[in-house]
């Protein structure tokens, strides 16, 4: 399949309200979509490393340079049949895998409408529909949290996700334990703490945590295995995650016994197969998170969540919860209580409404054939 031209958008979209965690407050949510062209046809891609280089060292605007000036270049005019060989073309470029993955996925996208056929069958899933869950940022107060899991439990979510941060900690998980005793939650730091919280989260083991996400710096593996040694509750490694080497390692060292796949995160979903069946051979459950992406990015994650290893419901979250208007169609919808239906059409399922794209637009490129 040969890529005839590149069309590279960063976008800002605004949210119903601000979600708080522990690298910042956001009141709107920055991203890059990557529009590809082979002939005819044309596929959809996102990348969501936001606004600031707080989750990860990328941002939108620098990812949206590095695409426009780096990366989709080395793709023009070139034909490319597998992931495999769009990644090799990339590598000469270090990191920036959110960059990449915006050009990844959307080549997964092109490849799967070229073949007519749904993303996650073009992918191996083994399943229509995907469970998800309910996440919680830090709030303003610990009654207000307690009232919107209530909501949240009584409409179906099997799991709820708290952020977890410095001022929002045992303050806060001891009373949502009192007053949720059998619900499936855990805690996402976010890399917010060091060794020297240990007594801290040494007391995180007396609320039956289904896991610890991120306790420690995102880049670290050797604290997180020290860590894991001196709690009953599992960790589980995300921002750490860049690789399927990142995942060799941090298996071999018993530096977590889950792993969070974000397809922007490690590059794009050819590393994020490459994670799952990894992690997969070797007996460690993975679960597929989410970034508050449009539906472009959204559908693709669903698509990617339903393969094999994914063992926990994932980080995709119905469009009205976060956006007043979904930047694509279709809009992220339950199917079912803490169940999403993944699109049975050929491609990802989503196409952005240009309009809104436009209302939303930062800045945008073309890349083609000079």
């Amino acid at each position: 399949m040969k890529i005839d031209r590149i069309d590279v958008f960063h976008v800002r979209m605004p949210l119903v309200y601000p979600f708080r965690t522990a690298f910042g407050n956001n009141s709107s949510i920055d991203s890059v979509l990557v529009r590809m062209k082979s002939g005819n046809l044309l596929g959809w891609g996102e990348a969501y490393p936001w606004g600031a280089p707080g989750y990860s060292p990328e941002y939108a605007g620098g990812a949206f340079l590095v695409v426009r000036d780096f990366l989709a270049p080395r793709l023009i005019n070139k034909e490319v049949e597998t992931g495999k060989e769009l990644q090799s073309l990339l590598s000469p470029v270090k990191g920036n895998n959110f960059a990449k993955a915006a050009l990844d996925l959307a080549w997964w996208d092109l490849e799967a409408r070229r073949q007519d056929i749904p993303l996650y069958s073009l992918l191996g899933g083994v399943r229509n529909e995907v469970d998800v869950g309910a996440d919680f940022g830090i709030m303003e107060s610990v009654p207000l949290l307690l009232d919107t899991m209530e909501k949240a439990l009584a409409q179906g979510y099997k799991r709820i996700k708290l952020k977890y941060r410095p001022g929002w900690e045992l303050n806060m998980i001891a009373p949502v334990r009192e007053k949720f005793p059998d619900a499936v939650i855990h805690v996402d730091c976010n890399s917010a703490y060091t060794l020297e919280d240990l007594p801290m989260l040494r007391e995180l083991d007396n609320f039956n945590l289904a896991m610890i996400e991120q306790p420690l710096m995102h880049d670290d593996l050797i604290d997180h295995a020290a860590l894991q040694k001196e709690l009953k509750t599992s960790i589980c490694l995300d921002e750490s995650i860049t690789s399927v080497e990142m995942a060799r390692k941090a298996l071999a060292i018993n530096a977590c016994s889950w792993v969070n796949i974000k397809p922007g995160r490690v590059g794009g979903l050819t590393n994020a197969l490459a994670i799952h069946n990894y992690c997969m051979k070797n007996d460690t459950p993975c679960w597929v998170g989410g970034m508050l992406e449009s539906s472009v990015g959204a559908h693709h994650c669903l698509a990617l969540a339903t393969l094999p290893n994914f063992l926990y419901p994932a980080d995709i979250f119905p469009s009205e919860r976060f956006y007043t208007e979904e930047l694509a169609s279709p809009a992220m919808v339950l199917s079912g209580p803490s169940v999403m239906k993944v699109s049975e059409n050929p491609g990802c399922g989503a196409l952005p409404d240009m309009y809104l794209l436009e209302q939303c637009l930062v800045s945008s490129d073309v890349i083609n054939s000079k």
